[in-house]
């Protein structure tokens, strides 16, 4: 096999903080390539190089065995790279077709060729494994699907070396075996994979080789059939992979959230978002709600929080929250882990600790009286810093240059510093390194045992099933199942979420 894509000695190099210092790997044709480290261990840096979206500050790259100096995406592109992002970027008020040729389109005359571009789609489809309907409107496409387009569209391009960037995140076990059979047809025609991900089972289960970088440099590549996960994770954080189990019961009498009969309307005036969802919340209870993105777990956690319009009751204690405001709820003592940290949970471009006003600032330590006092503000960041593992030169850097994995504990850290008495945790983990993800599940476990009441949303079904005291499984907006985490499997769980069982 030829090598499609050599990475020689990449260093790169930001204010304060040194991304990458000398990383290597090679990538062969036909093969699957995973890359794997923690969060901050330099491994999108590098992939942002490949694919020309940053400039190295020494280092060379090889592209079919032919040095390159990519200036931007589009001559990586030209040369063959196509990378498949976390966040998708789709166009949810066009067509399946329109969003693969978008930027690409294939011309008859002055005029786009939609029939030869929906021809040549549908062949690829086939020919891959990636069944479509390339005249839906992708807002109609579930999760599994617009990974689908995503991948047809760069193929689309013409790429042959694809970069997948958490694939797997956001995907229930059946649609995570659909991937890896359209990754299996792939390498079969000779592509090019690398394969981003913290999932180390997978990681095992689908790439032949893989590379590990750890604060920025390489630190071994290894065949996959000879190393275990326990060992990728001791390469990757020097400890076991840790496991979401929690132990014991901590449930207690009080009732700390009451919904009863409620539902979100949709805006277009079709069937409700969510409809007559009625569950009890008690402290100490973990309640897990499972269902694949785009089921009504979003909205359900936005009503509870305030952010949407229902019908129905939410009560707090025993007391109804229905007319009370976010920041009234958040005051009360309701806490939100947003899903989406950097655009529902963060200002970027801000510092850590202007990011630690956010949500708090009708009270001590932000305010003092109505002034804001900068100093407790800037202390208390610190503290969360300290508390949480949050890895940063200090409060001033800004929330952009932290690694996914920081900017989560960070979150974490800002809304348990209120030690609220119900939280909203959604997605707490996303994204995350093993020793972060660990880190999270150990400030929910305690928070558990002091009493406080979590409604989690996840992906990952081990932590649904490992984390929580009980399983609602959500379908089409409506509770459909009620599991017990003790004897479910992930994949009768999944079954579940789709509809299956």
């Amino acid at each position: 096999m030829s090598v499609a894509v050599e990475l020689r000695h990449i260093t790169k190099r930001f204010p304060g903080v040194i991304a990458n210092k000398d990383v290597s790997l090679k990538v062969e044709s036909g093969t699957v390539h995973a890359l794997v480290g923690e969060n901050g261990a330099g491994k999108s840096t590098v992939m942002k190089i490949l694919y020309g979206m940053q400039s190295p500050d020494s280092g060379e790259i090889l592209v079919n065995g032919q040095a390159v100096d990519f200036k931007n995406p589009n001559e990586a592109i030209a040369a063959g790279i196509g990378m498949v992002h976390q966040h998708f970027m789709l166009a949810d008020n066009f067509t399946v077709l329109e969003n693969i040729i978008l930027g690409s389109e294939p011309k008859h005359g002055v005029t786009i060729d939609f029939k030869s571009a929906r021809a040549k789609v549908i062949e690829m489809a086939d020919q891959y494994g990636l069944e479509i309907n390339p005249d839906l409107l992708v807002e109609e496409l579930g999760v599994g699907a617009r990974q689908r387009v995503e991948i047809l569209k760069v193929l689309f391009r013409g790429a042959r070396i694809l970069i997948f960037d958490e694939p797997t995140a956001v995907l229930v076990p059946q649609e995570v075996d659909d991937l890896f059979k359209a990754l299996e047809g792939l390498r079969a025609q000779g592509m090019a994979i690398i394969f981003i991900s913290h999932k180390l089972d997978e990681v095992l289960r689908v790439a032949d080789e893989v590379t590990v970088v750890r604060q920025g440099a390489t630190v071994a590549q290894v065949k996959s059939k000879d190393v275990t996960s326990r060992e990728l994770a001791e390469l990757m954080v020097g400890s076991e992979l840790p496991q979401p189990n929690t132990q014991g019961h901590t449930k207690r009498e009080e009732i700390v959230l009451n919904l009863s009969d409620v539902s979100v309307p949709a805006a277009t005036g079709s069937r409700d978002l969510i409809s007559h969802i009625s569950f009890d919340l008690h402290a100490g209870e973990v309640v897990g709600i499972a269902g694949v993105e785009g089921n009504g777990q979003a909205e359900l956690i936005e009503a509870i929080m305030g952010l949407r319009q229902y019908t129905g009751q939410v009560s707090f204690r025993g007391k109804s929250v229905d007319h009370m405001s976010v920041a009234d709820r958040h005051d009360l003592g309701i806490g939100l882990i947003p899903e989406d940290r950097q655009r529902q949970a963060l200002m970027m471009n801000s510092p850590l600790w202007e990011n630690r006003i956010l949500g708090h600032q009708r009270g001590k330590p932000v305010m003092r009286g109505f002034i804001l006092d900068k100093q407790a503000t800037i202390a208390s960041t610190q503290t969360i810093m300290e508390e949480f593992d949050v890895r940063a030169p200090g409060p001033q850097t800004l929330a952009a240059a932290l690694s996914g994995g920081n900017q989560q504990k960070f979150i974490v850290g800002r809304e348990m510093s209120k030690a609220p008495a119900l939280l909203l945790a959604s997605h707490p983990t996303r994204g995350v390194d093993v020793g972060a993800q660990a880190a999270i599940w150990d400030v929910l476990r305690q928070a558990r045992e002091k009493g406080m009441a979590i409604v989690l949303i996840s992906a990952d079904l081990e932590e649904l099933i490992g984390m929580s005291d009980r399983l609602l499984v959500m379908l089409r907006g409506t509770i459909t199942a009620e599991l017990n985490p003790a004897t479910t499997t992930p994949e009768q769980l999944g079954s579940a979420m789709t509809g299956a069982s």
